[in-house]
């Protein structure tokens, strides 16, 4: 009971301490640790305690135009390295995009990136795995089978012995699973958005010096090998799709940084 007693009494006694500060030295005091924040290389801590001061003692004259110099220095500072980082993604993003022809058809919402190397008018016939990247860096893969008979397929495993990822299914009601028939020969495409993929681009990516196969899952089960060529246009495809969205966060970022320090 003493104890509480005494804690209650170290914060009333501290309540009143604050209280009996001006505005001004409870300002000048929440900038002092502003400042020493930011020199510790807590920028963005330092940014928060800086926009308290001019929220909470707007009377403070002096000190919040302080604060206001010294928050717009540390954005500045921030902007900077951001534009930097930004400069050498175009660089990046610029080799990558040499790997890629770009299309936008009147179906398209987005300009469409296909790997040079995924040339459809040599596998018209054969059954293959597919990548799909947009300009927003949205990327999703696409399992396409041929044959004389129909798979009825709704997933895909690709794998290396033990090492395996596999997409989740894509039901035959769902309209990116798709079906065509031309001359008693039998196409099926099914397409993985969303995530459906769970894990098989980066898998593929990441294991691209594998010799990766994969399996066709339906009714029947059909398995192919894939191609060199594919498994690196997966890989491009994923760092291209990952450059494309730090780009446009980049983009959003720095806009907001302008607005600050200008």
């Amino acid at each position: 009971m003493k104890n509480i007693d005494f804690i209650l009494g170290i914060f009333l006694l501290t309540a009143l301490l604050s209280c009996g500060k001006s505005y001004k030295k409870q300002a000048e005091e929440k900038l002092g640790l502003a400042i020493n924040i930011c020199e510790q290389g807590d920028s963005l801590t330092a940014l928060i305690q800086l926009d308290s001061i001019m929220v909470l003692f707007p009377e403070a004259v002096e000190i919040t135009g302080k604060a206001k110099e010294f928050s717009k220095k540390i954005n500045s500072e921030i902007l900077f390295r951001k534009q930097d980082q930004y400069d050498r993604l175009t660089v990046r993003l610029t080799e990558l995009e040499k790997l890629f022809n770009t299309e936008k058809t009147e179906y398209d919402r987005f300009s469409q990136y296909i790997h040079k190397m995924q040339n459809f008018e040599r596998r018209w016939n054969k059954s293959f795995i597919q990548l799909h990247l947009d300009e927003r860096g949205e990327i999703f893969i696409s399992s396409n089978y041929y044959g004389e008979q129909w798979l009825n397929h709704i997933g895909l495993r690709v794998y290396d012995g033990v090492f395996q990822a596999k997409t989740d299914s894509v039901q035959l009601s769902d309209p990116n699973n798709h079906h065509s028939e031309f001359m008693n020969t039998h196409w099926e495409k099914v397409s993985y958005k969303n995530g459906k993929d769970n894990g098989v681009i980066q898998f593929i990516a990441d294991n691209a010096d594998r010799n990766l196969k994969a399996v066709f899952l339906g009714k029947r089960m059909y398995f192919i090998v894939l191609e060199g060529f594919d498994k690196k246009a997966v890989k491009d495809a994923l760092a291209l799709s990952n450059a494309l969205k730090q780009k446009i966060q980049l983009e959003k970022e720095i806009k907001a940084l302008q607005s600050k320090v200008n």
